[in-house]
């Protein structure tokens, strides 16, 4: 049995850079929202609530929250969906553990808070970028922290649902759930932390959803040049890429002339304009930004196609006609 070794360095390079974004989540949790008692939404959140209400180790509850959704979702989901969910969870728990060991406390045995007295939504702005940025960075890498991912996948392996519609709804429950926990206070004060964590969510979803998009943006090239020939060549044996020729026909000179059209990622772009210009310094490039590029090599399309519904075959009338 051969072994692929580019498959097995993809692997290596997923688990490595997991773990860099989980370093940077356990960090902007603990030290940014942790001391201003910040709830975020998921298991995170729920673990959060009950580490401020009965100061239970906020990673011990984290662990078995996931251990518990990684066992029901097992036979839903999978082995090969579960695994880096299962390493993520685990070294989530003990890197919050080990930085929450590294928190200078105060004399009452709270945690210091970095930024001083009052700076709750500063600090909550940091955070949420790192742990947001953390997020996008485990997602680009195959990873998931688990938690409310898993009842997401679940449930939308079998109800027509969105995975964001699922977590939304899920940490909409979460954070509300602070308005019922009466440790945190009066009502007005509840409300508070409420609002926080709402805010939370949006500063999350945008950092998320900002390295999402920004990893996977395509541009589109339109290239018109004479030495269209030697520029497909190398784009196409440097950067493996397709290339499409299209037949152009010049208005004003009438001349026929080829059109290189070639669709990237946008971290292609500047290797793309150095081969165009090493080749032919006078082409003539258009690149423009696309909304999506899926198929080979690109996105996958993700959209259901409803199975094909069998024709009836059209009965013979009863009556005869006139």
């Amino acid at each position: 049995m051969t072994i692929d070794h580019k498959l097995v360095l993809k692997e290596v390079q997923d688990y490595v850079f997991i773990t860099l974004g989980l370093l940077l989540y356990a960090f902007g949790f603990t030290v940014f929202l942790m001391p201003y008692e910040i709830v975020t939404g998921g298991v995170a959140g729920i673990s959060a609530i009950v580490f401020y209400a009965t100061k239970f180790p906020l990673e011990y509850t984290y662990f078995g929250i996931n251990v518990v959704l990684c066992i029901v979702a097992l036979r839903i989901l999978g082995w090969k969906f579960l695994s880096k969910t299962i390493y993520a969870f685990t070294m989530l728990s003990l890197l919050l553990g080990l930085f929450q060991s590294w928190l200078p406390v105060d004399e009452q045995g709270n945690y210091v808070k970095i930024l001083g007295e009052g700076q709750n939504f500063m600090s909550l702005i940091l955070g949420c970028t790192m742990t947001g940025s953390a997020l996008g960075i485990v997602f680009l890498n195959n990873g998931s922290t688990g938690g409310t991912d898993i009842i997401a996948a679940s449930v939308n392996k079998y109800r027509d649902v969105s995975l964001g519609t699922v977590l939304t709804f899920l940490d909409l429950v979460i954070i509300g759930s602070c308005l019922l926990v009466p440790q945190f206070g009066d009502m007005l004060q509840r409300a508070h932390m409420v609002v926080f964590g709402l805010c939370t969510m949006v500063i999350e979803n945008f950092m998320l959803d900002f390295l999402m998009n920004r990893q996977r943006q395509s541009v589109q090239f339109m290239i018109f040049s004479k030495k269209w020939q030697e520029i497909a060549n190398a784009i196409g044996t440097k950067l493996d890429h397709g290339v499409t020729i299209l037949d152009g026909h010049g208005w004003y000179t009438g001349h026929e002339r080829k059109v290189l059209c070639i669709l990237a990622k946008k971290n292609e772009s500047t290797i793309i304009f150095r081969i165009i210009k090493s080749i032919d310094p006078q082409a003539f490039v258009s690149q423009s930004a696309v909304i999506g590029v899926f198929g080979e090599g690109f996105d996958q399309i993700k959209v259901k196609v409803k199975p094909p519904t069998e024709p009836t075959t059209p009965t013979e009338p009863t009556t005869p006609t006139t």
